[in-house]
């Protein structure tokens, strides 16, 4: 099978190269201007609306899992320019892409978040749930009606809403770490909001699985089926690392650290089920807390 993705230097992206790598497939990437390309690579340039589409014939799935880093920064106007054009402009141009291909792939995945839901306190959330209408619910709302234009192109669509990956090798965790490792843990503002997390490695199952089963189709919420409040995370982590976390971050400290993106990030409350995957009858590697920060912890 011969995989191209775009993103494939991220967190998920590296992951998902290296599993599918060592399973014989052939995997390649979308490659913006400057960077190192590999043979088979496709050059791109979504700021520019380029793409060698000629070179991206003959791939049996295409995986969308570019974007900048969510947190990489205080939500100015510009750093939101940057995080709407790195997912919705450029899905807009990939899919533009495909729709020119003489050979089209029988499978998109594109990757989106549980942002998409918004805050929504103790409400359990599906991939039947509405939106939200904060930034990041807007944000996600867009990206995949963009990707969702792939299915009208008759190509299998699936678009992966992720909950925090949890990863000693990147992502939300090892800044969580942190302040434990110095014994000054603790939950972030009330801890009563829900947090939908999901190993990285299940993560990258999920999307194998999303690029294999042609049952997949539409959104899917890529959680473990056992989200929990900030406060119970926190507990846990700490008993994990044998570390006190007892030191509670204040909503409003938060606020006045990072501005709008602490309250979409750290003090939403996201109660997300992954129902479509169930029913698909995926099998968790890792479904409960402790069991899963172990496992991650134990690598790193």
């Amino acid at each position: 099978m011969k995989v191209l993705i775009s993103g494939g230097s991220g967190l998920v992206g590296a992951a998902l190269t290296s599993a599918l790598r060592a399973d014989g497939h052939t995997v390649c990437c979308l490659v913006r201007p400057g960077g190192k390309a590999l043979a088979g690579d496709v050059q791109w340039n979504p700021l520019s609306a380029l793409v060698d589409v000629p070179a991206m014939e003959g791939f049996d799935a295409i995986v969308n899992l570019n974007g900048a880093s969510i947190a990489g920064g205080r939500w100015t106007s510009k750093r939101k320019t940057i995080l709407r054009s790195s997912r919705v402009d450029s899905t807009r141009v990939l899919v533009d892409a495909l729709s020119h291909l003489k050979q089209q792939p029988h499978v998109f995945v594109c990757a989106s978040a549980t942002g998409y839901y918004g805050n929504r306190g103790d409400e359990v959330l599906t991939e039947s749930s509405d939106y939200g209408n904060d930034f990041l619910a807007i944000l996600c709302r867009a990206w995949e009606g963009e990707a969702a234009r792939a299915a009208s192109l008759g190509i299998r669509t699936v678009i992966a809403r992720f909950g925090i990956i949890l990863s000693a090798e990147g992502g939300a965790l090892p800044r969580m770490l942190t302040p434990f490792k110095f014994g000054a843990g603790g939950r972030l503002g009330s801890g009563k909001q829900w947090m939908s997390w999901i190993v990285l490695e299940d993560a990258v199952r999920v999307l194998r699985a999303a690029i294999d089963d042609s049952r997949w189709n539409g959104a899917v919420n890529v959680v473990s089926p056992e989200p929990v409040r900030n406060s119970d995370f926190t507990r846990v982590l700490a008993s994990v690392l044998h570390r006190p976390g007892i030191f509670p971050a204040p909503a409003l400290a938060l606020r006045l650290a990072l501005g709008e993106m602490a309250d979409a990030l750290l003090l939403a409350s996201q109660r997300v089920q992954p129902d479509r995957l169930l029913q698909y009858g995926y099998a968790f590697r890792y479904e409960h807390l402790e069991q899963a920060l172990h496992a991650v912890l134990a690598k790193a």
